[in-house]
């Protein structure tokens, strides 16, 4: 039995398909949702039409390959925006599927469920709009935070300034408190990782970039890099994703002032992540 899972997410929509708990294979599109978000508060238009466009795309491929449930998620860019509930009913219009729209909460716990299922240990999920820590311990868990800040929302309110950056990442990691993840096994899911990975490999391979270990001097090494470089020098680098390239240096940046709060000297990449945590979350209900 097949099922498909689309995550709207503030940079790109996603789609898995699944079959028996296992999944065959994933496909992502880049939709930048959030473009414009942290400025105006408000979903353009256009973000909303390409996101529709995109979610109608997977669920009709989804169908004919089938898959006999579609399910769809929407994450930050879409709760925080004044007018998310549009970009639902235009989903609603276009294809029929309802949008789950998920809380900051409930996002970090489908990636601890995705990428660590049952295990204890961390996971650090940096979005387009939003970020995710979450740490599980003895079957429960012990911390759990969403933060309103991701690479999309990075690049809006700062564009490549390093100092600005600094400045926006440094006032909301206070968010996190005096929490330290340092003992804890932690991994990383989302774009941005995955990104870093696939640069520190030269090319991407979700069966290579999936294990790969990232350490915090590395991704500070990565960030000043990409920061120092134009957007067409990131480009063209082995692995890039040509649409993340505009804001995989703030991302990268993040994720590294994010270790250093932590105290986390380094993380696994997982390919695993919510596109299987919500799965399980709503066929284990069945």
């Amino acid at each position: 039995m097949k099922t498909g899972v689309i995550d709207i997410g503030s940079n790109s929509v996603r789609l898995a398909i699944l079959a028996d708990g296992k999944t065959l294979y994933k496909k992502l599109e880049t939709t930048r949702l959030a473009e414009g978000l942290s400025k105006k508060g408000r979903l353009t238009q256009k973000s909303i039409e390409r996101t529709a466009a995109a979610v109608n795309a997977f669920k009709t491929q989804a169908i004919s390959e089938g898959a006999e449930r579609v399910y769809a998620f929407a994450t930050a860019a879409v709760r925080s925006a004044e007018n998310g509930n549009d970009l639902v009913a235009r989903v609603k219009q276009v294809c029929n599927l309802t949008v789950d729209v998920i809380s900051g909460e409930l996002e970090a716990e489908i990636g601890v469920i995705g990428a660590l299922g049952t295990n204890d240990g961390g996971v650090i999920d940096i979005g387009g709009a939003s970020f995710e820590v979450i740490v599980k311990n003895d079957g429960a868990n012990i911390f759990a935070k969403s933060i309103d800040m991701g690479a999309v929302r990075l690049k809006d309110v700062a564009g490549y300034d390093r100092e600005k950056l600094e400045n926006v990442i440094s006032k909301k990691l206070e968010g996190l408190g005096k929490f330290t993840a340092g003992r804890h096994k932690m991994y990383a899911i989302g774009g941005t990782a995955t990104s870093i990975a696939a640069l520190k490999h030269g090319f991407y391979n979700p069966e290579i970039t999936h294990g790969t270990v990232l350490t915090v001097g590395e991704v500070e090494r990565y960030a000043n890099e990409l920061l120092t470089m134009t957007v067409e020098e990131v480009r063209a680098l082995g692995g890039m994703q040509y649409e993340r390239a505009d804001v995989i240096g703030g991302g990268c940046l993040l994720l590294a002032r994010l270790m250093q709060k932590l105290k986390i000297k380094s993380l696994t990449v997982s390919e695993a992540d919510n596109l299987e945590g919500y799965y399980a979350l709503k066929e284990g209900a069945k």
